[in-house]
């Protein structure tokens, strides 16, 4: 295989994005509970004091989510 990167975090998006999109459909959560789980977990690495050295990572993924929560790729906007 070649040396791809992050294999392990791209697949885990995937999955992530898929059990939120079937969450959703299933109507075992509501649209504004998954916006919500993907806004807090972009809270949580915007405030991270970067303490860890990964500052800009968090800051990375911040971004990431927020652009995700844009695009609604995790929620099928009716």
């Amino acid at each position: 295989m070649k040396n791809l990167p992050d294999v392990a975090g791209t697949a885990a998006l995937a999955i992530c994005e898929s059990l939120l999109l079937a969450l959703n459909d299933r109507n075992v959560l509501p649209e504004r509970e998954i916006v919500g789980i993907l806004r807090d977990a972009a809270a949580a690495h915007a405030n991270d004091p970067g303490e860890d050295g990964m500052a800009d990572l968090h800051a990375a993924v911040a971004a990431l989510i927020n652009a995700i929560l844009a695009g609604g790729n995790s929620v099928r906007r009716r």
